[in-house]
């Protein structure tokens, strides 16, 4: 991730650094001219955010795909929890130095090695298809998986926070948000594709699936430096000296000691993945046939672009303060969360691990209502992550402390869904897991609001910059 013009009053590394692309992004104040012809098309912010989105849609989005239908598109779902709680285990302690590392070697090849992770891991999917005795290897990919995602969202987070202006951030969230989730959506599409009379995923999905992530793997080399990047209003991101890595990590608690208010985003932080475990495994995973759960999980990737875009486009609204579209944004997540889930309770209470058996099928009456139910569940994601990721850009304008807050925000995250796959794996109750969600999300919301309102203002000040 980014750093900020911090690095001034830190001191300076070796000459080598200067060479690196740069995470480590400043503002300059100065005004630049935009550049012009395919230069102007190259280095327009926007379309960077779209090599972002694809980079993200080749591989996080084809595993979204691939976990949204339940068990990874297996039978037995155990396996998928196991290797889903290692993937998040290491991926809670990678992001949070990932900030300082994405520092040290630049966006690009941060990208690139956390890129490399969702190809092994979907790669054992193949071999487990293969050799059903290679579980091991599958839960293996997953824990090397949690160190290449840290690396890759951290480093994501700080480039899609940094590009934008102000009254942008949530438009820029919004495209990066949907390109992602395109990712999803495709992959569904190919699965429901290739698998509408199978019971269990073929060989073919892994293997195109595989193939996708190893072209996503090299997708980062086609970005440009951030250092030769302006945005919109003329100013331009700029990289400074990268300092030592012991500097950088004591930045991490520099970062907490100077914006103490961001702890109050941990509890929404440690929620924002952990209904995913109920939402896939639990509820389609455990209702569905492998063609009804490959069609829900289409749907649920195309509604969570719909997701995106319109909260993006409610927190970035210019004539309104900035105050009120957060509190906005607020109020529509917390009604949102209690609509899906006093809708889903009605659903959860009739079934259990032991008495859920027969799988609900595409042409049965009770599929539509549980498919929308299921829509408004990526609506719910889709606006929960994109508004965690505005209210850390409403806090600063710095890359520096956007590093480490994205940082924080995707450890939290994986500490969370670390334990809930885990839970889901020993076979905890779905009613314990489901209550547990839904517990979460209006906690992390509850939190949330002391800090909007001491914290957001209309304006991002000079004090919120720096580290």
């Amino acid at each position: 991730m980014s750093a900020s013009g911090r690095a001034s009053a830190r001191g300076s590394s070796t000459s080598a650094a200067d060479d690196d692309d740069g995470a480590s992004a400043i503002h300059s104040l100065d005004v630049h001219p935009q550049y012009r012809g395919l230069k102007g098309i190259y280095y327009n912010p926007v379309v960077q955010v779209w090599f972002l989105g694809v980079v993200c849609f080749m591989g996080p989005g084809l595993f979204n795909a691939l976990t949204g239908l339940g068990g990874g598109g297996r039978l037995d779902a155990t396996t998928n929890s196991n290797a889903n709680s290692a993937l998040y285990a290491t991926f809670a302690v990678a992001a949070f130095f990932a900030g300082s590392i994405n520092n040290v070697l630049g966006s690009r090849l941060t990208l690139l090695l956390g890129s490399t992770g969702y190809a092994l891991y979907i790669g054992s999917y193949l071999a487990y298809n293969i050799h059903p005795n290679a579980g091991g290897f599958v839960i293996a990919a997953g824990a090397i998986l949690g160190i290449c995602a840290g690396l890759l969202w951290t480093a994501q987070g700080s480039l899609m926070l940094a590009y934008p202006t102000e009254d942008q951030k949530g438009k820029f969230i919004g495209i990066f948000w949907s390109i992602f989730n395109l990712g999803g959506v495709v992959g569904a599409a190919v699965s429901l594709g290739n698998n509408f009379d199978n019971t269990v995923l073929s060989n073919g999905t892994y293997i195109g699936f595989l193939v996708l992530t190893g072209i996503g793997v090299l997708i980062p080399l086609l970005m440009a430096d951030p250092r030769k990047m302006i945005r919109s209003d003329g100013t331009r991101v700029t990289t400074p000296r990268h300092p030592s890595w012991k500097t950088e990590f004591y930045g991490l608690w520099i970062t907490l000691r100077t914006d103490p208010w961001i702890v109050l985003l941990f509890p929404m932080f440690f929620a924002s993945n952990w209904f995913y475990t109920w939402q896939f495994n639990d509820y389609n995973g455990a209702l569905f046939t492998i063609r009804a759960r490959a069609l829900n999980n289409l749907v649920y990737w195309l509604s969570q672009i719909l997701g995106s875009v319109s909260i993006g486009f409610l927190l970035d609204q210019r004539g309104l303060p900035r105050r009120f579209r957060a509190f906005s944004g607020w109020l529509v997540l917390f009604a949102m969360v209690f609509v899906v889930h006093i809708w889903a309770y009605f659903y959860q209470r009739d079934y259990t691990r032991a008495t859920v058996s027969d799988k609900i099928d595409i042409h049965e009456r009770p599929y539509v209502s549980r498919l929308w139910l299921y829509i408004f569940c990526g609506l719910l994601d889709a606006m929960w992550q994109t508004t965690a990721y505005w209210f850390m850009g409403a806090m600063s304008n710095d890359p520096a402390k956007l590093a480490n807050f994205s940082g924080f925000y995707k450890s939290l995250q994986s500490a969370g869904a670390a334990g809930i796959w885990r839970a889901d794996a020993v076979k905890l109750p779905y009613m314990n897991i489901f209550i547990s969600t839904w517990v979460l999300l209006v906690a992390g919301l509850v939190f949330a609001l002391p800090m909007i309102h001491m914290r957001v203002k209309d304006t991002t000040e000079e004090s919120d910059e720096t580290l």
